[in-house]
């Protein structure tokens, strides 16, 4: 198992300020940290380096918008989410980034109020093919992630993601799990788990109030043992959110700050996953 730290917590791309948090992190005991990806013209292999100096290693998250929305009807919004998921593919080949993860499927935040249509889950596929097929031979695994229906509309449970993936047919596109999401759109966790089965290579430890893992109402218990019994044994990463990112604050509805400090939160964090996780033999 390897254990992450997604540094959302604390700003939306890598910056100078991010390094002590690194450090910090790398002190603690974590293998590596997920990187923002929404700014795709940073020195990644510079950053890539200066992580590898600390001994952390890296996976990434990002996102698509109306402007580049991989199921939009207009073909050359399309064909914009294409290029942006593989300019964050070069992204992750060039800082050494192992996975790219997030709802790079379709635009954030955008709804048609209805589900999804067959064209648009045919575009989504169809865009989803050509970004696999750049991850291949740029050797990063994508990790499609489901989320909740106050999200998204494309995928909102781990058997859409499945679906999805399986339509896709690319060694490189496999799915993620996100416990906060599947706290909200599954009616068994464990179920929703065996489903995923080793189509997940990805899984994110989230709080049902997006603050620090283990002190929130999530089945835990489900959550570990059924990730021990499909043979799981890649990445969690805890994802968490604050104050310190004021447009992911509003996006992701946060106003009130629930933990004490965000070092604090990831040493918690940390010792929880550790306490849990169902290493397989």
């Amino acid at each position: 198992m390897k254990y992450g730290m997604n540094l959302l917590l604390w700003s939306g791309e890598l910056n100078e300020d991010l390094m002590n948090v690194c450090l910090s992190l790398k002190k603690m005991g974590y293998d590596g940290v997920e990187i923002p990806l929404f700014n795709y013209d940073l020195d990644y292999a510079e950053w890539g380096k200066r992580l590898d100096d600390m001994g952390l290693e890296r996976t990434a998250v990002t996102v698509r918008t109306a402007e580049d929305n991989p199921i939009s009807p207009d073909a050359s919004i399309r064909q914009a989410g294409i290029e942006a998921s593989k300019k964050a593919i070069d992204c992750c080949h060039a800082m050494g980034a192992s996975h790219l993860v997030g709802p790079f499927h379709s635009a954030l935040g955008e709804f048609s109020g209805a589900g999804p249509t067959e064209d648009e889950w045919k575009w989504g596929v169809e865009s989803m093919k050509a970004v696999a097929e750049h991850a291949g031979q740029a050797n990063v695994m994508l990790a499609i992630e489901s989320l909740n229906r106050f999200e998204t509309y494309l995928l909102n449970t781990i058997a859409d993601a499945v679906r999805f993936a399986r339509d896709v047919n690319h060694p490189h596109c496999r799915i993620m799990y996100d416990s906060f999401h599947a706290n909200i759109e599954e009616k068994d966790i464990a179920e929703a788990i065996r489903t995923g089965d080793n189509a997940i290579c990805h899984v994110h430890i989230s709080a049902n109030d997006r603050s620090t893992p283990g002190t929130d109402n999530i089945d835990w218990k489900a959550n570990f043992e059924t990730l021990g019994e499909i043979g799981y044994d890649g990445w969690m990463v805890v994802e968490a959110f604050g104050l310190a990112l004021p447009e992911l604050a509003a996006a992701t509805k946060i106003w009130r700050r629930m933990y004490d400090t965000e070092e604090k939160l990831a040493w918690d964090a940390l010792e929880f996953m550790k306490a849990h996780a169902i290493v397989p033999a």
